[in-house]
C-alpha cells in the first residue's frame, strides 16, 4: 500500500505581516499613477555634461563606500531623476543625486519601481548627497530647494553656481545638522560621511575647458573619469615599456663592456707571452 503524501498546512501569517501585505499592495496600487517622467529637457549643455562628469566616474572608478550591506548595492548615482520623498508629494528632480547602501534598481528598468528614486522603494533611505547646478535666476536653488531638501533631511545639499547667478561663490555646501537646527553651510569640500570630497577643478572636459565641480577621495585626489584612467593606465604602461628599455639598455652596456674587459685581458695575455712573460692565473 502506497503513502499518500499530505501537503503540510500553510503558515498563518501574522497580524503584522498581513498588514504590510496591505500597505506594500496600496503601495504599489498608487505607484502605477505616480508620473516619474515628463521629458523635459535638461536647462543647458553645460549642465548635461556636468551632471555626467558627477555620475560617470563614480561608476567607471570609485571603488565605492567603505561598507555596505551585502545584500545591498554600494551606490546609486543619478542624474535629473525623479526622487519621490513621499507616496502622495510630487517628486524632486535634482540635477544630481547619490545614494549608499541602498537595495539598488531591479534588472528590468521599465518597471514603474525602477525608473525613479522612491526612497519606501530603497528601504526608506533618501539620497545622502543632492547638487542643484544654477542655470538661471528662477530656480529657487538656495530658497525653496533648500528648505525641501531641509525638510527630507538630505545629509549633504550642494549648490553649484558656475555662473555665480545667485551668489558670488560658484560653490556652497550645505550639511544637515538635524530638524532643530537645519542646514548649515560647512569650510570644504569634504563630505565626511560620504567619504568622498566636492572641489571646483579648471581643465577640459569632453573638448570644454571650463571650471567644473570634480569629485576627490578624502585626500583630495581626483576622482578620474574613465577616459582619465584608460589615459594614466596607458602612461603607466608607456612608463614601465620605457623603464623595462632603459634596463634592457642598462644590461646590453654591461655586457659590452665586460666583453670588452676580456678582450683587452686576452691581447694583454697574448703580448706578454710574445714577450716570454707567463702571465700570472
Amino acid at each position: 500500500m502506497s503513502a499518500v503524501s499530505v501537503a503540510p498546512e500553510s503558515r498563518r501569517l501574522e497580524e503584522w505581516e498581513v498588514e504590510l501585505a496591505e500597505v506594500r499592495a496600496m503601495t504599489e496600487h498608487e505607484m502605477e499613477h505616480l508620473v516619474t517622467e515628463d521629458d523635459t529637457p535638461v536647462d543647458n549643455i553645460l549642465s548635461e555634461k556636468q551632471q555626467r562628469l558627477l555620475t560617470e566616474p563614480l561608476y567607471s572608478t570609485w571603488a565605492g563606500p567603505e561598507g555596505r550591506a551585502p545584500e545591498h548595492r554600494g551606490f546609486l548615482a543619478l542624474a535629473n531623476v525623479g526622487l519621490f520623498y513621499a507616496l502622495r508629494q510630487p517628486p524632486l528632480v535634482p540635477d544630481m543625486m547619490l545614494a549608499l547602501d541602498v537595495p539598488g534598481l531591479g534588472p528590468d528598468l521599465s518597471q514603474k519601481g525602477n525608473r525613479s528614486y522612491f526612497v519606501w522603494v530603497q528601504d526608506g533611505k533618501s539620497p545622502v548627497v543632492v547638487v542643484e547646478i544654477v542655470s538661471n535666476q528662477e530656480g529657487g536653488e538656495d530658497g525653496e530647494k533648500l528648505r525641501k531638501y531641509e525638510v527630507i533631511g538630505i545629509p549633504y545639499y550642494v549648490i553649484f553656481d558656475p555662473w555665480r547667478l545667485l551668489s558670488d561663490r560658484m560653490l556652497r555646501i550645505h550639511q544637515f545638522a538635524g530638524a532643530s537646527q537645519g542646514y548649515i553651510e560647512q569650510v570644504g569640500g569634504l563630505l565626511d560621511a560620504v567619504g568622498l570630497g566636492l572641489n571646483l577643478w579648471q581643465g577640459e572636459y569632453e573638448g570644454t575647458e571650463t571650471l567644473w565641480l570634480r569629485w576627490t577621495d578624502r585626500e583630495g585626489r581626483l576622482i578620474p573619469t574613465g577616459a582619465e584612467w584608460a589615459r594614466q593606465e596607458c602612461q603607466r604602461a608607456t612608463e614601465a615599456e620605457q623603464q623595462a628599455e632603459q634596463e634592457r639598455q642598462r644590461a646590453e652596456q654591461e655586457r659590452q663592456r665586460a666583453t670588452e674587459a676580456e678582450q683587452r685581458a686576452e691581447r694583454l695575455t697574448a703580448r706578454l707571452r710574445e714577450l716570454g712573460i707567463e702571465p700570472p692565473e
